[in-house]
């Protein structure tokens, strides 16, 4: 049977921000990872900024027995490990600096398959995709000589299109 009472102060308290009721399950996953601080899964992008945060994902963060610093851990696809590691001291220092004090000493770069551990557990995402360009001035010129002489519009139009994409494409 519902308690009628507990029911009533349930709805009594109208509409929650879903963040408020998500807060303590959140809090406790991640200090089940070593994260004292949510705000670094939650904001990794904003942490570390955009550039790091397309090439590595934070995991963990463990503590050493002594007590003095903690060591983070990022999972990250082979290819970009140097690069993450050229970055280590600017990754460390953002950190810290999402802690209020240098809570991490040390970070360790784990590399993955571009799906993570398991399948779909963790993806990463990929770099933007470049906005297309159309086509120049020269090859839609181009374009049109070349179809100038086809009486049908329809086979015109659509020959067209295929001149500037053969002409427009990059030889690599």
């Amino acid at each position: 049977m519902i308690d009628q009472k507990n029911e009533k102060q349930r709805r009594m308290r109208g509409f929650e921000r879903t963040g408020g009721l998500l807060k303590e399950h959140i809090r406790q996953a991640g200090e089940g990872r070593g994260f004292a601080v949510s705000r670094l899964l939650t904001h990794w992008q904003e942490v570390v900024g955009d550039d790091i945060a397309n090439m590595a994902l934070p995991v963990k963060v463990g503590y050493g027995r002594e007590g003095f610093g903690a060591t983070l851990t990022l999972l990250t696809k082979g290819a970009y490990a140097p690069m993450l590691q050229a970055s280590l001291p600017r990754i460390k220092e953002r950190v810290n600096a999402c802690y209020g004090y240098a809570a991490i000493s040390h970070v360790r770069i784990t590399q993955t398959a571009p799906t993570g551990f398991a399948e779909g557990q963790i993806a990463f995402h990929p770099a933007p995709a470049q906005t297309p360009t159309g086509p120049t001035d020269k090859v839609v010129k181009q374009a049109e000589d070349a179809t100038s002489s086809v009486s049908d519009t329809d086979l015109r139009t659509a020959l067209e299109a295929l001149a500037k994409n053969v002409l427009s494409r990059t030889k690599g």
